[in-house]
């Protein structure tokens, strides 16, 4: 049987998704996307059914944010007909998983909206507007993460030491930097810390987000992602 889809496409489901180091940058937060949102959907009668966030979360990978998965299921449910983010790399900053849910959306028959550019990607000029916009966010992502270790191996070079030496056990450290590299997010990977019960570097039980940061930051972590 095939699934029932709604008849009101004017209701919609937002997702906003703010990683740890974006919560402080200025237009980034959730409250701003959620404001922008909001806006977007007063200009084009929309009714906004709920709201889907990610926090602490990398936009690298779509597998590892539960509350996006939630947001697709209410629109492929029939919940609403289109999935609605402030800005087009909160869905996500990789080509080969925004393309597949571009692909996903096209198929089940809702739409994926983004506020800032406009885009609808029920059109076609909008699917390739949006696939094009993917491409220059991962590209920018890549470029700074370049210039960032260029610049870290110039200091090593020269005898800097960088960042705290970290009182962890080296396993713990290496833990740490290859979830991060594979696009955990801090959040999910404190959780993950604190379920197996791995203790902090000040001896607690819990891990938070900027107890994960802090060993990223640090020099340990810094050689193992040379």
């Amino acid at each position: 049987m095939a699934r029932k889809r709604i008849a009101d496409q004017n209701t919609v489901v937002a997702y906003l998704r703010v990683s740890t180091e974006e919560q402080a940058v200025s237009g980034a937060g959730l409250a701003a996307q959620r404001a922008t949102i909001e806006a977007e959907a007063r200009r084009r009668g929309w009714t906004i059914a709920g709201y889907y966030s990610d926090e602490g979360i990398s936009g690298k990978a779509i597998a590892n944010r539960p509350q996006l998965a939630q947001a697709i299921a209410a629109v492929e449910s029939g919940e609403a007909g289109a999935l609605v983010v402030a800005k087009l790399d909160r869905l996500s900053r990789s080509v080969a998983d925004a393309s597949n849910l571009l692909d996903r959306a096209s198929r089940s028959g809702w739409r994926i909206f983004s506020a800032d550019l406009a885009i609808d990607t029920t059109t076609p000029a909008g699917e390739a507007a949006a696939s094009m916009m993917i491409v220059f966010s991962q590209l920018e992502r890549r470029l700074i993460s370049q210039r960032t270790k260029d610049a870290l191996a110039v200091k090593r070079a020269q005898g800097v030491r960088l960042g705290r030496p970290s009182v962890l056990a080296a396993e713990v450290v290496a833990r740490i930097v290859r979830e991060r590299t594979e696009g955990r997010g801090l959040r999910v990977i404190a959780e993950g810390l604190t379920a197996d019960g791995v203790p902090t570097a000040r001896g607690k039980a819990k891990w938070s987000t900027s107890s994960v940061q802090s060993v990223l930051a640090g020099q340990d972590a810094a050689v193992l992602a040379q």
